[in-house]
């Protein structure tokens, strides 16, 4: 089968295209043949082997890991002896952080307990975008963040997938939302339903003395310290993502902070496709859908990444592996 192989870190241009056998699933496992994957963070630092603690657990020298990609979409195609709550046919969706990533290839072998059905309603290409953005936008917004309504929130990066899934999520508390991200993305952030949209290149918002009940960071560039200071009082900050050095600093000050300030300020631990079923009953319900960047083609997916790294994307960057 067709896949795009890793052999060595450094920039996406290493990446190659080649052939590799077609995986057999186990008794616990499916086949699946992806028709469509997304572009994530995790791709971006397996590739590069950055921040160092990528090598730590793909491998210090090469990576262990050699076929990168982990949110994809596609049809079951054979099922193992002891699966029972799929079948053949079944449409499908998952992220494969959890099982060995792979979603840069014509099929993949996957645990029947991290699926979840596609819903009908959408295509491949946008069930794709899914699992991994809209999972750290629920968890981040609703499980960790417990928004509730006429709260002031803002999202930084929020022209991305997280963020643009994440203001559909919170269309129905009844909150005023903020989003930050470069002049490229304001116009499509406006479009979703943002009630206030900055250019991070003209305001930095840590400085402009407004403060937030909640704040969702996937880019983590300021000292802790500044976040916390556009807080209001006992006000929530969430980072999914960013500078592992900031991530460490609020790693380590976070609980520090908030026991002087009562402000809560912490790292999002993503547990993959814990939620995809309440995604899926959003999708359905017509409550958010996917702003995908692309289709684009597979043999595309080394640049796409560099695009994906350069931040300039509007939502999620979707390749089809299969058209």
């Amino acid at each position: 089968m067709k896949a795009i192989l890793l052999k060595e870190y450094g920039l996406p241009n290493v990446l190659e295209i080649g052939e590799v056998t077609k995986p057999i699933p186990n008794d616990k496992e499916v086949l699946v043949r992806i028709h469509s994957a997304s572009v994530n963070d995790w791709d971006w630092g397996l590739v590069r082997g950055k921040p160092f603690v990528i090598r730590l657990f793909f491998g210090l020298k090469k990576p262990k890991i050699n076929i990168p990609g982990v949110d994809v979409s596609g049809k079951i195609e054979a099922v193992g002896g002891k699966v029972s709550s799929f079948k053949i046919g079944d449409e499908i969706y998952c992220d494969l952080s959890e099982c060995g990533f792979g979603g840069f290839a014509e099929y993949v072998c996957v645990p029947e307990k991290i699926l979840s059905k596609k819903p009908p309603n959408i295509s491949y290409n946008e069930a794709s975008a899914l699992p991994h953005a809209g999972l750290l936008a629920l968890q981040g917004l609703l499980e960790k963040g417990k928004v509730k309504s006429e709260q002031s929130i803002l999202i930084n990066g929020a022209g991305g997938g997280v963020g643009t899934l994440g203001i559909q999520i919170l269309k129905s508390y009844g909150v005023k939302v903020t989003g930050v991200d470069s002049n490229e993305k304001l116009d499509l952030m406006k479009s979703l339903g943002f009630d206030s949209v900055m250019d991070y290149k003209k305001v930095d918002f840590t400085d402009n003395g407004e403060k937030y009940d909640l704040i969702l960071d996937t880019k983590s560039n300021r000292s802790v310290f500044k976040y916390a200071r556009s807080l209001k009082k006992n006000g929530t900050y969430i980072t999914v993502g960013g500078s592992m050095y900031r991530l460490f600093e609020t790693l380590l000050l976070g609980s520090l902070i908030s026991l002087f300030t009562g402000k809560k300020l912490s790292v999002l631990n993503l547990k993959p496709n814990n939620g995809l079923d309440q995604i899926s009953k959003l999708v359905e319900e017509g409550q958010i859908r996917p702003v995908v960047d692309g289709p684009y083609g597979f043999d595309k997916i080394p640049k796409l990444i560099q695009y994906f790294g350069e931040g300039k994307h509007l939502g999620k960057i979707v390749v089809e592996i299969e058209k």
